[in-house]
């Protein structure tokens, strides 16, 4: 999952990285950057958080109220009082986490070091990031982890207008969203067309607001484009299987903001140690 290493920390990375050091409040090149794109860890390049979920908390340091799941590990800090926050491949100290301080809805704030991060803007060379719509999510998120190349896999929810949906309210069908999942993959060992065939061949894209006994707008199929290129690609993959005569339901939407599904949908079917039920590859591309 760990992207090839970065250039050597300087001494004041080191201190903050390796040290578990703090940088000075207000002195961090990402205090107050609010850019599209992602932050990495700056030892290992593994994605850790997306600009989407940064906030200003007026605190002098990067604010996050949420992490892509699986990428970020708590430990006890040795002051015995704050949880520490690393990076999950490397182990790079990042910085502190609180909860209860009521900045956002989910109650919660990853206060992070600058310099324990690289941002890669979002028509970056080196990390892509892609969303896809095909039923549950449990199924889809399954099968696009086991692409080489891709660093991590998020089931969540995209396409609709609530703010911080839950499950339930996505269930109901009443909030616009798909269950969707956000991959961020290396530009170098993969790319979005290889993961979109992937996609199209893991469901059903002829099925339109189903995908084996899951029915609504919810799991609908869709390819949620995050800029024209990728548009383009999706749009020629589309008329390849309809000239193949396959009658694709499949819809491009742009993308807005993808929230994360809870925590007990993350990694779904590898936490079960089971295969997907709704969910196979047809090979449909040559």
């Amino acid at each position: 999952m760990i992207m090839k290493e970065r250039e050597p920390l300087t001494p004041s990375e080191s201190r903050v990285i390796l040290g578990k050091g703090t940088e000075a409040p207000f002195s961090g090149e990402y205090d107050r950057h609010f850019e599209p794109g992602l932050y990495t860890c700056r030892q290992c390049g593994s994605p850790l958080y997306r600009s989407d979920d940064k906030f200003d908390a007026h605190c002098g340091w990067p604010a996050f109220d949420r992490e892509i799941p699986g990428m970020v590990r708590r430990l006890p800090d040795p002051d015995g009082v704050r949880t520490e926050i690393v990076c999950a491949a490397c182990s790079a100290h990042l910085g502190h986490v609180f909860d209860g301080e009521g900045l956002t809805p989910p109650d919660r704030r990853h206060c992070v070091n600058s310099v324990s991060m690289r941002f890669e803007p979002q028509d970056s060379d080196t990390v892509g990031r892609a969303i896809f719509a095909g039923g549950c999510f449990w199924g889809v998120e399954y099968y696009l982890r086991l692409v080489p190349g891709v660093l991590a896999v998020t089931s969540g929810y995209c396409g609709g207008s609530l703010k911080y949906p839950a499950y339930e309210e996505v269930c109901s069908g009443g909030t616009g969203h798909a269950e969707a999942v956000e991959v961020i993959y290396d530009k170098e060992r993969t790319d979005y067309e290889t993961l979109a065939k992937l996609f199209l061949e893991i469901h059903d894209p002829t099925h339109l607001n189903r995908q084996g006994p899951d029915i609504g707008t919810q799991y609908r199929s869709a390819i949620f484009h995050l800029d024209g290129e990728q548009k383009q690609i999706a749009e020629k993959l589309l008329v390849i299987l309809r000239a193949n005569g396959c009658n694709v339901v499949t819809a491009l939407e742009p993308a807005g903001r993808f929230w994360n599904a809870e925590a007990c949908h993350q990694d779904y079917y590898r936490r079960r140690g089971s295969l997907p039920y709704c969910h196979r590859r047809v090979r449909r591309f040559p």
